[in-house]
């Protein structure tokens, strides 16, 4: 199967998982996806510093700067793949 349709599976997969992970993994899968569909991050960090959700959401994209969308996909289907256990 080819890696886009195996990354969209593991995106709708991913919103049935059989437990809620936690924020840490949430920010992985989320950071794994933005790499994965736009690349490296392209917008500038939340202007209000309290706002931390936004800012540690604009932290972990930025982590993955210079990852390949492919490597970003692969790691998110290979994520999904272990949540489900």
């Amino acid at each position: 199967m080819e890696l886009t349709s195996q990354f969209e599976q593991a995106v709708a997969e991913s919103k049935t998982l059989p437990e809620k992970p936690s924020n840490e993994i949430l920010l992985q899968l989320y950071s794994l996806y933005k790499q994965g569909t736009t690349g490296d991050v392209d917008t500038d960090p939340p202007s209000n510093p309290f706002d931390f959700v936004a800012r540690a959401k604009h932290e972990a994209w930025e982590g993955l700067k210079g990852k390949t969308k492919e490597a970003a996909m692969q790691e998110y289907i290979d994520l999904v793949k272990k949540l489900k256990g």
